[in-house]
């Protein structure tokens, strides 16, 4: 048996979701498991650095995970040839001059996203990385849920028969800072910073539906600033610049509607943060993150309007669960292990920073749609 050590620069790891998604649900795990097995009994073995800016923070992370290695020198740790992978989840404005350092020292690629700010960065990132000859990743978690691949069961199954609409409902009340901190960092808030719910959740919005119904063809986009002042992190106030909520209808191939809600400003009165709706001509369904209910066209009821009587139907009654049948790991656990196996032995992965960058494409024309309140097509994208 060969164990494959595979060192990997984990950069803006001290964030929330770098932390708690990427190091310990996703690289630590990998290690406590024993690695990433591959046939014939070798082992892929992942060993991180954790980088960023904040010394006392990346000791401190590293020792409540018995981790050695941490640096604040981006530029020393791409010059380790035993580094062969290099990870990003910091800010998006700080993504991708790191992700052209680690290309240029002939690194593989693996980040979040969104890859740059806007569609000419992401698309440079994947130009410069097929140049470079560098394998290349961005995440696309959502399509490992358990709610998803249910959902996905269902679609590959044809379960729906010719699916005709979908509906997006996201989102949870972030507060504002005052009554209580919030639960979103303030940079979220800022368009300057990055932020924007467009430029966040849009990126995921298009990997969904591109790979669970078909692709986007064009997007009409309302959005707004709700609520305009917040409290950030040391409880001082700012103003909000960037969008918190955005009401789109996408248009998809095969002439699927979908429409999408995404909100940091509402309160959720539904089964999960996140529920997707899919009416067909044979059935439908509800997918969660973890769950996902169906109910066929020969079970579905027959309701008639009237006013004038007590509802007679408890509608919610009226689904069936879709089964686990089988054990689901950690969304963003299961892309990591494929992107190690991507990395040594070429397995495929799909998922690449063109793919990222279709996500960037979308949400510069959701903004483009919004500020001139008017229907967009999204245009075929390639590397020229």
């Amino acid at each position: 048996m060969t164990v494959h050590n595979i060192g990997i620069i984990m950069n803006g790891v001290t964030g929330r979701m770098g932390t708690n998604q990427h190091l310990i649900r996703s690289i630590l795990a990998i290690r406590e498991q024993g690695g990433v097995a591959l046939p014939g009994g070798d082992v892929i073995m992942p060993d991180p650095i954790l980088v960023g800016r904040q010394e006392q923070k990346l000791q401190r992370l590293a020792e409540e995970h018995g981790l050695s290695r941490w640096s604040t020198d981006l530029e020393a740790c791409l010059a380790d040839e035993y580094n062969v992978i290099y990870f990003d989840s910091q800010t998006t404005v700080r993504r991708a001059e790191s992700i052209k350092q680690a290309i240029a020292a002939g690194k593989h690629i693996y980040c979040e996203k969104p890859t740059a700010t806007d569609l000419e960065g992401s698309l440079e990132l994947a130009r410069i990385a097929r140049e470079a000859g560098v394998k290349n990743g961005v995440v696309q978690d959502k399509l490992f849920l358990p709610g998803l691949l249910k959902l996905k069961r269902l679609i590959d199954s044809r379960f729906f028969g010719r699916i005709l609409s979908v509906r997006m409902e996201f989102g949870y009340w972030v507060f504002e800072g005052d009554w209580q901190p919030g639960q979103r960092p303030s940079w979220n808030y800022r368009k300057e910073d990055g932020g924007g719910i467009i430029v966040d959740m849009f990126a995921h919005w298009r990997y969904v539906l591109d790979h669970l119904f078909g692709e986007v063809k064009a997007v009409s986009c309302l959005a707004a600033t709700h609520v305009p002042e917040r409290r950030d992190e040391q409880g001082q106030p700012y103003t909000c610049t960037a969008d918190d909520s955005a009401y789109a209808t996408f248009e998809l191939e095969g002439g699927i509607i979908v429409q999408a809600n995404s909100s940091w400003t509402v309160r959720v009165d539904r089964d999960d943060l996140l529920t997707i709706t899919v009416d067909g001509v044979e059935g439908s369904a509800v997918a969660g993150l973890r769950g996902c209910k169906t109910q066929h066209r020969v079970n579905t009821p027959k309701p008639v309007w009237n006013p004038d009587i007590p509802n007679p139907h408890n509608f919610r009654e009226q689904w069936e669960e879709v089964p686990d049948n089988q054990v689901f790991d950690n969304a963003f656990k299961f892309q990591w292990e494929m992107f190690l196996k991507h990395v040594v032995v070429d397995a495929p992965f799909p998922w690449d920073l063109l793919e990222g960058a279709k996500g960037t494409q979308l949400a510069d024309l959701a903004l483009q749609s919004w500020q001139e309140r008017r229907w967009v097509d999204v245009p075929k994208l390639e590397l020229k």
